[in-house]
C-alpha cells in the first residue's frame, strides 16, 4: 500500500519538481517544552546525586510574568509543562503524608517523571508551600492562561510506579490493582499484570556504587510480582528494563497471543478517562501521551472522543514510533498529532552530525511517503527530554549546526514544531549528573541545574543578561524563526513544491504557497561550501503575477529577482526564508 501511494505521487512530478497539497491546519502549535524542575533553577552546585537541598529545584512559583513573557518572545503558543504529576521519588516529604519511594525501584534521586506515583497529584519537589502544591500549580496555569498561551502535561497511560497509591484521589476512586485477582497472571478486569508465586527480585546489578547505593538493600517487598512497563512478564527484570514502573492492562493479554478483552470495557479505561477530566477541569488545555503505542488503539478511539465531550478543544499528542502505525493512530486513534521521531528527526540528526550516509533524500521520503497526506498532524523537533542536546559533544556540538535543520522542522509543514527549554541558548549538558550519566542530556532524574538556560534565567530575572554574544543570537533565530513559522499563510496552510538540488548536494529547496503567500526555504547542510543556485518559479505557481521584489525574512535582507528566477547563496549550516 505504501509502495503504491509512493508510485502515485512520484506521477505528479514534473521536470523541476514536485507539487505536494497537505491537509489544510486551522493554525500552527509552536511549543516551549519545559521540566519546570530545572527551567527556573539557579542553583549552580551541580553535586552529582545531590539531594534538592544541595542542588535546588525550580518551582511552579519561580515561572512568573518575566518567565512567560520570555518564552512568548519566542514566537510559542503551547508551552508543556514536564513532569507535573507526582512521580517516586528519594526526597522524604513524609511529614505531609506523603510516602518516600525505595530507592532500589527509583531511577535517580529525583525520580522520573514518567513513574507516577499518584495521578490526582502535583510533584511536592515544583511547590514552595507543599501543603498547597495543587493551588500554586493552578495559579501557574492560570498565569499561563492570562498570558494568552495555553498548557500541555503529560498524561502516562502505560504504566505507573511500582510504589503507585494515590492520596489525593477523589473520594469513590478506586486505586489500581486495589480489586485485582493477584492469584493469577491476568484477568480482563485486573488493572495490573502479575507474576503468580513469585516474589519482586530487584535488578541485581542495580545496586552498584552510584551514589545512591548506601540507600539500596535489594530489599523492595512486592508479591506476588508485576510485570514491568516495558512489557517484562518476569519477578526479576534487568538493569535496563523499566523496572522502577508496572504495567497497566488495557485489556490485552500480552501472553496469550495479545487476546483481547475490550467489552465491558477495562477498568483502567474508566479509571484512565476520570483522570483526564480531572485534568482537563482545571484548565490543561492538551496532553502529551507517553509510548502512545504500547497502548492500544481501541482506548484512545474510544478515550480521546470521550474528552473532546467534555472540552472539544483540548489537543492529544502521541509519541509514536512506528512510522507504519502513524495513520491508524491519527484516524483509528483520534489524535491530534503524532512525534516525527524516526522519520524526519533521525534524518536531519545524520544531516546536522555530517555523518557518511547523510541524504536530503530523507526529507523527501518523509513527506512524499511515510506522513504523506497527513504531514500537517506530524509534530517536528531537535530536542526533547529523551534526546541528545544539539551542542552536547554526543550530537553536533555547535548549535548553530542546528539552524538548516530547525527550519526545515518548523516549515516542512503547518503541523507542531516544538522547543525544548536551554536549546535557544545552546544548552551543551556537560558532566555526570547522577543517574543520567554523561549522556549529552539534559537529566530528568536528577535535581540539577541547566548552565546555559541559567544564563538567560539570571538569578530570576528573566533577562538573558548573563548570555554570550553567540548566544543570544542563537536565541535570535529561534525567535525569528517560530514567529514566521507560526504566523505564514504560506506554512500553515499551503501547498509544497520541491526543487531538486541533485543527489550528491547538501543543499534542500521547496516552496510553500498559498493563494495569499508564496514562502521559498533554501537550506544548507554542508559545513563547508556555499549553496549557489538559479531556482525558476514555475509560471503556474506565481497567479499570473510576476514578482517585483523579494526579501529573506531571517535578516531582512533584499533577494535578486529576475522574473520568475530567484538567485540565492546560502552560506555553509544556514537557511533562507525568501518571502516573494
Amino acid at each position: 500500500m505504501r509502495k503504491l501511494k509512493y508510485l502515485v505521487l512520484m506521477t505528479m512530478m514534473s521536470a523541476t519538481g514536485l507539487e505536494y497539497a497537505n491537509a489544510q491546519s486551522k493554525d500552527k502549535l509552536m511549543i516551549y517544552q519545559m521540566l519546570p524542575r530545572v527551567f527556573s533553577n539557579t542553583n549552580s552546585q551541580n553535586i552529582p546525586f545531590g539531594t534538592i537541598e544541595q542542588n535546588g529545584s525550580g518551582k511552579f512559583n519561580d515561572i512568573n510574568q518575566k518567565a512567560i513573557d520570555g518564552i512568548k518572545e519566542l514566537g510559542i503558543t503551547h508551552v508543556w509543562y514536564t513532569g507535573v504529576i507526582a512521580h517516586a521519588s528519594l526526597t522524604d516529604y513524609s511529614k505531609y503524608g506523603i510516602p518516600t519511594a525505595d530507592a532500589d525501584v527509583v531511577k535517580g534521586r529525583a525520580g522520573s517523571p514518567y513513574a507516577i506515583r499518584d495521578y490526582y497529584d502535583v510533584d511536592p519537589d515544583l511547590a514552595v508551600d507543599v501543603k498547597n502544591r495543587m493551588k500554586e500549580f493552578e495559579a501557574l496555569l492560570q498565569r499561563t492562561h492570562k498570558n494568552g498561551l495555553k498548557v500541555i502535561i503529560d498524561f502516562v497511560p502505560n504504566h505507573v510506579a511500582r510504589s503507585y497509591k494515590s492520596i489525593a484521589k477523589p473520594a469513590k476512586v478506586i486505586d489500581f490493582g486495589a480489586q485485582d485477582d493477584k492469584s493469577v497472571a491476568y484477568h480482563p478486569r485486573n488493572d495490573y499484570y502479575y507474576v503468580p508465586g513469585k516474589d519482586f527480585v530487584v535488578p541485581t546489578d542495580s545496586n552498584t556504587n552510584d551514589g545512591l547505593a548506601s540507600l539500596k538493600d535489594g530489599k523492595f517487598a512486592e508479591s506476588p510480582a508485576k510485570a514491568t512497563g516495558n512489557n517484562v512478564f518476569s519477578e526479576a527484570p534487568s538493569k535496563n528494563d523499566w523496572y522502577e514502573t508496572v504495567k497497566l492492562n488495557y485489556g490485552v493479554d500480552n501472553q496469550n497471543s495479545s487476546k483481547t478483552y475490550f467489552d465491558p470495557i477495562p477498568p483502567v479505561w474508566n479509571k484512565m478517562r476520570d483522570i483526564l477530566v480531572y485534568w482537563s477541569n482545571k484548565g490543561v488545555d492538551g496532553f502529551r501521551c507517553d509510548v502512545a503505542e504500547m497502548v492500544p488503539v481501541e482506548f484512545w478511539n474510544w478515550v480521546i472522543p470521550e474528552l473532546k465531550k467534555v472540552k472539544p478543544s483540548l489537543v492529544f499528542i502521541g509519541e509514536a514510533y512506528d512510522p507504519t502505525a502513524y495513520e491508524t493512530y491519527l484516524t483509528k486513534g483520534k489524535f491530534d498529532y503524532l512525534y516525527d521521531k524516526v522519520g524526519l528527526y533521525d534524518g536531519l540528526k545524520r544531516l546536522m552530525r555530517n555523518e557518511q550516509d547523510a541524504k536530503t533524500a530523507d526529507i523527501d521520503h518523509v513527506w512524499q511517503v511515510e506522513s504523506a497526506n497527513f504531514g500537517n498532524k506530524m509534530l517536528r523537533f531537535l530536542e526533547n527530554h529523551d534526546e541528545e542536546r544539539i551542542a552536547s559533544k554526543a550530537f553536533a556540538g555547535d548549535p548553530m549546526l542546528a539552524v538548516p535543520a530547525m527550519v526545515v522542522s518548523a516549515t516542512l509543514s503547518g503541523g507542531p514544531v516544538m522547543l525544548y527549554s536551554g536549546q535557544e541558548v545552546g544548552e551543551k549538558a556537560e558532566g555526570i549528573s547522577g543517574f543520567s550519566g554523561d549522556d549529552g542530556r539534559t537529566t530528568i532524574f536528577d535535581y540539577w541545574g541547566v548552565p546555559a538556560l541559567q544564563q538567560w534565567v539570571n538569578n530570576g530575572k528573566y533577562d538573558g543578561a548573563l548570555l554570550s554574544d553567540s548566544q543570544k543570537a542563537l536565541r535570535a533565530f529561534y525567535s525569528k524563526l517560530f514567529k514566521i513559522a507560526g504566523k505564514s499563510d504560506a506554512i500553515i496552510n499551503g501547498k509544497h513544491y520541491n526543487f531538486p538540488l541533485g543527489h550528491d548536494s547538501r543543499g534542500y529547496a521547496y516552496l510553500r504557497y498559498t493563494e495569499k503567500e508564496r514562502m521559498l526555504i533554501v537550506v544548507n547542510f554542508d559545513r563547508a561550501q556555499s549553496l549557489e543556485r538559479e531556482i525558476n518559479i514555475p509560471a503556474e505557481l506565481l497567479s499570473g503575477t510576476k514578482p517585483a521584489s523579494a526579501t529573506e525574512l531571517l535578516n531582512g535582507a533584499a533577494v535578486q529577482i529576475n522574473d520568475q528566477t530567484i538567485r540565492v547563496k546560502v552560506a555553509p549550516s544556514a537557511a533562507q526564508i525568501i518571502k516573494f
